[in-house]
């Protein structure tokens, strides 16, 4: 399944739901408030509770859990962030090779890699039996602030490694807090929130932090969310990536470069050169200030991030949200739940891969201190798989799942004003319609689409919409209404080995088409006229599926060929590309033009 066919659900352990009340003191009692009263405290969820809740992420359309870090985290309350704090949010670190305490029913389990029977086990078999993938949030940055005389205290499955008073090792900088947040040396060395910081300059640090990812996904993890990537500089990062993908090519990982997205050129060379692609913050803040704050630019403001989708490489693999852990949610900034259906839906059928932040769907949400942290991160207490917005999140992920042109198509807007954003995806003869209002009812048109003629049903409301000759007369839309076409059409099935080639940096204009050409049967022989043709994705990205059967298993040559209607091909001026084809499977290959 192509990634970009997920949808992820995301999860604070602690605050979705407890299994067992035994865990939830864990090594410090003081931590844990079992009246829920204390924000800054745990509050007993536990990784048997996402066990326990496992169908019910399923019956939403998820495909993927992104669960807060499982690592044995550091004992006590600390008021490093001006507030009494446990770390109940599993960034603070004690023991990278442990499974923290209150996660676990049985004490024995928090030993992860002595035994292949713990309950972190078992959840990514009950995942694995329905299909369902396990994202880990991971820390690379940093340890732990001080809580009592302890800061940056850091062992190995028990044994004492080194600390920030005690720093044998040498791991950790010591240049104090974060002073100039414009000065990138001071972002990278300096301590967020009083954490431990540590030092990627040393070797022995970036071997250890290297090695105990890996080990955490050889034990089946799917794919890893990377915590605070802006924070380390960005060579590490490449040194990091290319280790773990050397162990396991095909991991998907999105970094959380914060605020970061296509206004941020920092963040956007981070996800064309790190090999992690980043959070899409530019694309929740347009959606919060259409949505929640009713800002005058409305939906123009959404694709205006959009149009600049050709500043990445990949921006189809960019992760879209409308909620996270470190922001008010919508519902607390001033969207009614009908505006935050709109936003979640958007993400559902928009370009990049849509995450859903845990109880969005059941309108959970505190809003004192503004919803902000930690009042954005209440207890889970509604479980219906039947609220309206649940049933959106169903049907939305199933076309998701169905519709390449959602996976992976080109977001052309087909009408756009400030109150109303009607846009189509397209891949091949697979189209999505989607079309949301702000607002007072109202109807526009005629609108132009490439679904077939004839009657389509709304997949969120059934309502039929009639097409004729390419177009919709008029579009009739409801208050703050949403609405889906969907069309798929039938795709031939991979034969032999599946190969994905996506190509930037050549800027087409009108009437020109880009293709693949090769040495084999299967790219044309050097002929251009047979090569295999691209889709236009954006700006910066053509992409296109090509099936290798004779030449499965075997060394190809290939580069890329500009063709266009009354003129000469023009070939790219490099030495052709060289790539081994698995003999099966499905792998893809991200070039540049002249690369």
């Amino acid at each position: 399944m192509d990634v970009r066919a997920n949808t992820i659900y995301f999860v604070v352990t602690d605050r979705f739901h407890n299994s067992d009340p035994r865990n939830d003191r864990g090594r410090d009692p003081g931590s844990y408030d079992p009246t829920r009263t204390d924000w800054g405290k745990y509050w007993g969820g536990d990784l048997g509770g996402v066990i326990e809740k496992l169908d019910y992420v399923r019956e939403l359309g998820a495909t993927a859990i992104w669960i807060t870090p499982v690592f044995a985290q550091a004992g006590g309350t600390t008021d490093a962030e001006g507030r009494g704090h446990a770390a109940y949010h599993g960034y603070w670190a004690r023991d990278f090779r442990r499974l923290d305490d209150h996660l676990v029913a049985d004490p024995a389990d928090v030993h992860v890699f002595r035994r292949s029977d713990t309950v972190f086990d078992r959840l990514l078999a009950e995942m694995k039996r329905r299909d369902l993938a396990l994202v880990l949030d991971v820390v690379c940055n940093h340890s732990s602030p001080e809580l009592g005389r302890h800061k940056g205290e850091l062992y190995d499955d028990g044994e004492f490694l080194t600390s920030y008073e005690d720093d044998r090792l040498g791991w950790y900088h010591r240049a104090g807090g974060i002073t100039d947040w414009r000065s990138e040396h001071v972002v990278q060395q300096g301590e967020l929130c009083g954490l431990a910081d540590f030092n990627e300059n040393v070797h022995s640090f970036r071997r250890y932090i290297k090695q105990v990812m890996h080990d955490w996904v050889g034990k089946g993890v799917g794919a890893l969310r990377v915590d605070t990537v802006k924070h380390m500089p960005l060579w590490f990062w490449q040194e990091w990536v290319s280790d773990l993908r050397a162990h396991h090519p095909h991991l998907f990982l999105v970094g959380e470069w914060f605020q970061g997205g296509c206004w941020d050129p920092a963040s956007v060379e981070f996800a064309n050169r790190s090999g992690m692609t980043i959070f899409d913050f530019s694309l929740q803040r347009a959606l919060e200030d259409c949505l929640a704050r009713s800002h005058y630019e409305g939906f123009q403001a959404v694709q205006n991030v959009i149009d600049h989708d050709e500043a990445f490489a990949r921006a189809t693999h960019l992760v879209t949200f409308v909620d996270n852990h470190d922001m008010p949610r919508l519902l607390s900034v001033g969207a009614t739940p009908a505006r935050l259906r709109m936003a979640v839906n958007l993400i559902l059928v928009g370009r990049g891969i849509p995450c859903l932040y845990y109880g969005d769907e059941q309108l959970l949400h505190d809003d004192t201190n503004g919803g902000a942290d930690p009042y954005n991160r209440p207890m889970m207490a509604i479980w219906d798989p039947q609220a309206p917005l649940a049933r959106d999140v169903r049907a939305l992920s199933r076309v998701r799942r169905q519709n390449p042109a959602v996976q992976r198509g080109y977001q052309q807007p087909r009408w756009l004003s400030p109150d109303t954003y009607v846009f189509e995806r397209a891949w091949g003869d697979s189209v999505c319609l989607a079309a949301f209002n702000r607002g007072a009812a109202r109807s526009v048109g005629p609108v132009t689409t490439t679904l077939p003629d004839g009657e389509h049903a709304c997949v969120l409301s059934g309502r039929t919409v009639r097409v004729e000759r390419g177009r919709i007369g008029e579009l009739a839309l409801g208050a703050d209404d949403s609405l889906v076409l969907s069309h798929v059409a039938p795709e031939p099935s991979a034969k032999g080995t599946r190969i994905t080639f996506q190509l930037n940096g050549y800027a087409t204009t009108f009437g020109e088409r880009l293709a693949v050409v090769g040495n084999c049967p299967e790219l044309g022989e050097w002929d251009a006229a047979k090569a295999p043709l691209l889709r236009y994705v954006n700006a910066n990205l053509w992409e296109g599926d090509v099936d290798f059967t004779s030449s499965a298993g075997g060394l190809v040559r290939y580069r890329y060929v500009m063709l266009k209607d009354g003129g000469d091909p023009i070939f790219e001026s490099v030495r052709p590309r060289r790539s081994w084809i698995p003999p099966s499977g499905a792998e893809t290959r991200l070039d540049r033009w002249g690369g």
